[in-house]
Formats: C-alpha cells, sequence, structure tokens
C-alpha cells in the first residue's frame, strides 16, 4: 500500500485547513471590529475623567452657577426634573402607540403610515426639533423659554424609541399566552394588562430607560426651548429657564474663566455617569422583571420538580373529578 494519504484523504486535509484559517480570520475580524467600537468609548471617558478629576471639588454638588465659577447643583437639579418629566411624557405616549400598533390595530393602511411616520420622527434632526419648538412653542404660542417646551420637544424626539420598544416586546410575547388566558374566560382587555403586559416589562423598561439616556445628552433641542438659569427649577411650567449639565458641558467650554471651564469638565463627568448608570439601571430592570418573561417562565416550568402544597393538590384532584365542559 502507498504511504501517506490517498487523493480523498489529501483533499479532506485541505478543505479542514481551510475551515481553520477562515474560522480564524473571521474570529480575528470580530476582534478588531470589537476593539473599534470599544476604544473610541474608552478614548472619549478617559479624556473626561482625566480632565475633571484633576480639578474636581465636591462643592460643585451643593453650590450653584454663577457668572465666574460656583457649582452645578440648578443644572443637576433641572437635569434629573426634565427626565421625570420625560419619562412620564414619552413614557405615556410611547407606551399607548406602541399597544396599539401591537395589539389594537389591524394591518391596514393606517397602521402602515403610522409606523412609517414614527420611523421619519426618530431619523429628524434634534436640532431641527428644537427650532420648530422654539417657533411654535416658545415663539407661537408665546409660553417663552420654559420648562414645559423643553419637555414636549424631548419627548417626541424620544417617542419612537419607546413605541418601537414596546411594539417589539409584545409581538415576543408567545401567542399561546393570549390564547390560554381567552381560554379561561379572561377578556381581551384584561389579558392585554395581566398577561401580555408583565411578560412584555423587560422590553419596555429597556426601551424607556434608554429612551432617557438618549434624551439626558441632548443639547440643542433644549437651547431653543429651555434656556439657560443660573437658579433652581421651580413650579412654574411657562416663561421659566431651566438649567441642565449638557448647556454647560456645551457652553461653558469656551468660557475665558478657567473656574467655569472646569465645570464644563465636571458637567461632562456627570453626564458620563448618569449615562452608564441609566443604562445599569435598564440590566438591573431586565434581571428583576425576567420572572414575567416567557423563557424564563417555560425554562422554570421545566426545572420545578417540586411537589405542590396540599392545597393545590386537592385542587387539582377535584378538579380531575369534575365534569368536562
Amino acid at each position: 500500500m502507498p504511504d501517506g494519504p490517498g487523493p480523498s484523504g489529501g483533499a479532506t486535509l485541505v478543505v479542514a485547513r481551510r475551515r481553520r484559517i477562515a474560522d480564524r480570520l473571521w474570529w480575528a475580524a470580530c476582534v478588531v471590529s470589537l476593539l473599534l467600537v470599544v476604544a473610541p468609548v474608552v478614548w472619549v471617558v478617559a479624556g473626561v475623567v482625566q480632565r475633571a478629576v484633576s480639578g474636581w471639588h465636591w462643592s460643585v454638588l451643593t453650590t450653584i452657577s454663577t457668572g465666574v465659577g460656583g457649582g452645578l447643583a440648578n443644572a443637576i437639579a433641572g437635569t434629573f426634573v426634565l427626565l421625570a418629566g420625560v419619562g412620564v411624557l414619552a413614557g405615556l405616549v410611547g407606551l399607548g402607540c406602541g399597544v396599539y400598533l401591537a395589539e389594537i390595530a389591524r394591518p391596514s393602511w393606517r397602521t402602515t403610515v403610522l409606523r412609517s411616520a414614527s420611523e421619519v420622527l426618530s431619523g429628524v434632526p434634534s436640532i431641527v426639533l428644537g427650532y420648530v419648538g422654539y417657533e411654535g412653542l416658545v415663539v407661537g404660542l408665546h409660553w417663552g423659554f420654559s420648562l414645559l417646551a423643553g419637555l414636549i420637544v424631548l419627548s417626541v424626539l424620544v417617542v419612537p424609541y419607546v413605541a418601537k420598544s414596546t411594539e417589539i416586546a409584545l409581538g415576543q410575547v408567545p401567542l399561546g399566552y393570549r390564547e390560554g388566558g381567552e381560554a379561561l374566560g379572561m377578556t381581551r382587555s384584561y389579558v392585554l394588562r395581566r398577561v401580555a403586559l408583565r411578560s412584555a416589562v423587560p422590553g419596555i423598561a429597556t426601551g424607556v430607560i434608554i429612551a432617557l439616556a438618549i434624551s439626558v445628552g441632548e443639547t440643542a433641542p433644549l437651547l431653543y426651548t429651555a434656556g439657560w438659569t443660573n437658579s433652581y427649577p421651580t413650579a412654574h411650567l411657562l416663561h421659566a429657564p431651566v438649567g441642565y449639565l449638557t448647556y454647560a458641558t456645551y457652553t461653558f467650554y469656551d468660557d475665558p474663566y478657567p473656574a467655569v471651564r472646569a465645570l464644563s469638565y465636571d458637567a461632562a463627568l456627570l453626564l458620563v455617569f448618569l449615562v452608564v448608570g441609566l443604562i445599569a439601571s435598564s440590566r438591573l430592570v431586565v434581571h428583576l422583571s425576567q420572572r414575567y418573561a416567557p423563557d424564563r417562565a417555560l425554562g422554570a416550568g421545566r426545572r420545578s420538580r417540586r411537589p405542590l402544597p396540599a392545597g393545590a393538590a386537592a385542587a387539582g384532584r377535584a378538579a380531575e373529578g369534575a365534569p368536562s365542559l
């Protein structure tokens, strides 16, 4: 017999070698792509932290801004007020739109137009929305620079994200959940409230929190609508400007006073921590609400082998002996 592999064996080795090379090249490309995504983030965050930490002082969190320095307490308070307002407005409108598209609306030209309008709205530049808000709310309705004008523009900006995440989350709920609820005599609205929405909580919560993270980093819409003030936010919704961190980051950077420029670095650092905290809270919400997720429920049912309590076992035996309907 001849030594070494035959013609077929040599071809097999060549194919196996090519597959290994292709596999390694693919993983190398994935690693390079990951580095291209992570490296700019690390570079930006490291630069912000380096500039802010060198001149950081804790009084930034407790004192308000002045003409030549001070702190960022007014901007921090205004940012949280804006976040709370956007969470309420965009959350309610986006949730209602997503529920309508996923559960109520039937396929027609109206739903197509609504989805297309939502996608177009998500692609409109934020500065355009800010200018429209300035012309329509600040000047047209004579609201002036105010909290309500800023809230409306920011909510319009992020409503498409909340609506899309809600629609996708409800679409991933298994059809068997709804059929089981209807088989038990539940109304359609009750199944939606008690079954479908509970199962879709992780996706909806993630969409809302990510929308908040997007809104907290916006500057242009608020420059046109919310203005700026060195005071704390008030209870007045109209004719009352409000401070926010992105204004300090954008405007104070070019100030001739070193103390004011240092505030721009501090505001950028606070924004980074705020965005990271929002993203981390979204992961926490998803983890805590996974008990209502379809995959977790099915997995728990397969893994659970504990005996039923006495009351549940008795109820089961009674149900077995009951006449079928």
